[in-house]
């Protein structure tokens, strides 16, 4: 019993670190955006597209990747999926042409699919019904610490190194990590292997699609989430520095510090639901305080950088309440369905990402490079989702009851 209980936190760690290795190289192709555009000869809009191709397959993967953890579990699927990432990221640092470069950028997306629902999962089917919402927040804090620090410690290193030195780099620890996950991955001894099952493969896809409630907590997550997306994701750089004349270098400290904010919030807000037992009110209230708290951080004329880096930690802290939608919806449903479920959530998130990045820039070119009508996406999103979480409710399948 105590080899499991050592086991397990070892497997937890081990997927926790995917996730972080996922979002570094999420982020890397930005932090170098001039010196790859000229190395594969890309104006702006094509180095775009080939940092994106990362999204376009991580996004639809992600219901498959629920699919086959909840039919064959985290061992079989998690050593692999770090190795294509891996491979992706060393792929694109030796492409000779941007053709090359985007096969690289596509591996790396798919592998990177498993990450963050293979951590859940393991945080499911490992550990008490109890401590997910907290465990959940951990593993989030830990790529959000990461995409925070990395970002920084990466662009100095691409500074004195050069870009591809630096991928390689990635791309070996990338390795490392997979060599670690093929001796030490595990499934827990409850796990019932593929052969056994007896449920349709697409049944928890269904499960998922035709439940009203699902969809409600997906669309609430992805508004929730969207000042992490759109503003620490892609423009908050931009918006610091036009408007609150903040330097390249500032504004990059601020907006990292959504990432600082969201990992204490994810643990914070995950604890506290679980010491209350419910979810609800906290998802609600913390929508509707990190619309506040964001719409004056980037409203107010002020060019403190103390003040908004305090201001834009509040709204990643306060909105770390976003995890528990994770928690809410797999507890809707039996454990065999967790996975599915929670890839789902995630998918719907990513999409959002997808639709509200470009739309917040058709808005700032339609306004002449003017942020301020564009800027009001986000805290409308947020009170949008404050006003449907009205609408949920705390059910929980017997799988997810503590002591059951």
């Amino acid at each position: 019993m105590r080899h499991h209980g050592n086991m397990k936190w070892l497997i937890l760690t081990i997927t926790a670190l995917f996730f972080l290795f996922e979002f570094v190289t999420r982020v890397e192709p930005s932090l170098a955006n001039s010196e790859i555009a000229a190395r594969f000869q890309l104006n702006n809009a094509q180095f775009g597209t080939l940092a994106s191709i990362f999204f376009w397959i991580y996004a639809p993967m992600q219901l498959i990747v629920g699919l086959l953890l909840d039919r064959f579990g985290a061992r079989r699927l998690i050593p692999p999926a770090i190795l294509i990432c891996a491979s992706g990221v060393i792929l694109f640092a030796t492409a000779g042409n941007a053709y090359i470069a985007g096969i690289g950028r596509f591996a790396t997306g798919l592998g990177a699919s498993f990450a963050f629902v293979g951590s859940l999962y393991v945080v499911n089917h490992w550990f008490g019904a109890g401590r997910f919402a907290v465990l959940s927040g951990v593993v989030n804090a830990v790529g959000m610490l990461g995409t925070a620090i990395g970002a920084v410690a990466l662009t100095s290193a691409i500074t004195t190194s050069g870009w591809q030195n630096v991928f390689w780099a990635t791309g070996i620890a990338g390795l490392v990590l997979f060599v670690i996950a093929l001796l030490f991955m595990r499934d827990p001894p409850e796990h019932v292997p593929a052969a056994k099952k007896t449920t349709s493969f697409i049944t928890p896809v269904l499960v998922a699609v035709r439940d009203r409630n699902i969809w409600l907590i997906a669309i609430i997550g992805t508004l929730y989430y969207m000042p992490i997306n759109v503003f620490g994701g892609l423009w908050g750089n931009a918006e610091l520095t036009k408007d609150h004349g903040l330097s390249a270098v500032h504004a990059e400290t601020a907006v990292s510090m959504i990432f600082w904010g969201l990992a204490a919030g994810s643990i914070a807000a995950g604890w506290l639901s679980d010491h209350l037992g419910h979810r609800k009110w906290i998802i609600v209230i913390g929508a509707f305080l990190t619309a506040i708290s964001f719409a004056a951080a980037v409203y107010l004329p002020t060019s403190s950088l103390p003040l908004l880096s305090g201001l834009l930690f509040l709204s990643g802290f306060l909105g770390g309440g976003q995890m528990l939608t994770f928690s809410i919806a797999k507890e809707r449903h039996a454990a065999a369905y967790s996975g599915t479920i929670i890839a789902f959530v995630n998918m719907i998130g990513i999409g959002g990402a997808l639709i509200f990045q470009p739309l917040v820039g058709a808005i700032v070119d339609r306004n002449n490079g003017d942020f301020a009508w564009a800027m009001l996406t986000m805290p409308a999103c947020l009170l949008a989702a404050a006003l449907l979480s009205l609408m949920l409710t705390d059910k929980r399948h017997p799988d997810h009851i503590p002591g059951r």
